[in-house]
């Protein structure tokens, strides 16, 4: 099977690139690092890579609203999405203790959902820095004594460091939801029929609209999974719905694309695509098949 150069935002070992692992398997993919959500859109509009994994959505924050944007404005398709459970590990040099450790270097986010562990430990400073993996290679790269980053167990194995604790967050269900984009379709051995759709519209100014565009995917047996409204720019009080709707009859769901399309300004389809779950289920299926054949 062709490998598929898959860009992520970070580098090697940051969570983005554990998803595209885990979706893609390790085997089949070249992960090409991006500095920025902005630079990773704009290489894939310019054909650098087949797919991208871009996070969307964390349970402990919330959407990444900016990436909504881009998304929408790229032209890119939703070709899949992935669940990950969050896990942040504390680091450093090979041989040190947490009691020699003076500094602790990680993304503003992983520090946040760190913050507790920390509080009884006042001889650490905690300092932000632009990435969860690139904390750890710095301290590799420049041999750095007394300091320790925060950052994922691939990175800890690429970095050659050693883990002073495991699984530091506070909250154990932090979840991110990556979603997998680009132009092709994905390299699957069989194509499955999608059963989730990310909608963008727009609606008028008028009392009961978007209510009125609710009740057609209800009558459709559409499940609304997500709702997240950003206002359109340049435009005072109008508003960019974006949806998130499973089905598990596509008829149902063309008919409620039918239904509401009159009712709204614009109406784009961002994906059709397997849940999560499906995908699981789909990846099973198909060891089953080769397991089977040989």
């Amino acid at each position: 099977m062709k490998k598929q150069k898959v860009l992520i935002q970070g580098i090697e070992g940051s969570n983005h690139h554990l998803a595209a692992l885990a979706y893609f398997h390790p085997e089949n993919i070249v992960p090409l690092p991006c500095a920025s959500f902005r630079v990773l859109f704009h290489r894939l509009e310019n054909a650098e890579a087949d797919f991208a994994v871009v996070a969307m959505e964390n349970t402990l924050v919330g959407s990444l609203l900016a990436n909504y944007t881009l998304l929408r404005q790229s032209g890119m398709k939703i070709l899949g999405e992935y669940k990950m459970r969050i896990s942040h590990h504390l680091m450093a040099l090979p041989g040190q203790q947490l009691t020699q450790i003076e500094e602790v270097h990680s993304h503003p986010m992983a520090l946040a959902q760190c913050e507790e562990y920390f509080c009884n430990k006042h001889q650490i400073k905690l300092v932000e820095s632009d990435d969860t993996a690139i904390s750890a290679r710095i301290i590799q790269h420049q041999k750095i004594v007394g300091r320790a980053a925060i950052a994922s167990e691939l990175s800890a194995q690429l970095f050659g460091l050693e883990i002073l604790a495991h699984n530091i967050e506070t909250n154990s269900h932090n979840f991110t939801r990556f979603l997998v984009i680009g132009k092709t379709n994905l390299p699957w051995a069989s194509k499955p029929r999608a059963n989730k759709a990310s909608l963008v519209f727009t609606l008028a100014h008028q009392s009961g609209s978007l209510a009125a565009i609710l009740s057609m995917l209800s009558f459709y047996q559409l499940n609304l999974t997500k709702i997240q409204s950003l206002p359109v720019v340049g435009k005072e009080w109008e508003y960019l719905f974006y949806v998130d709707c499973t089905f598990d009859d596509m008829s149902h769901y063309k008919a409620a694309l039918h239904a509401i399309m009159p009712l709204c300004f614009e109406l784009n389809i961002l994906g059709e695509y397997l849940t999560h779950e499906a995908v699981n289920e789909y990846k099973m299926n198909e060891i089953t098949k080769i397991t089977n054949l040989s």
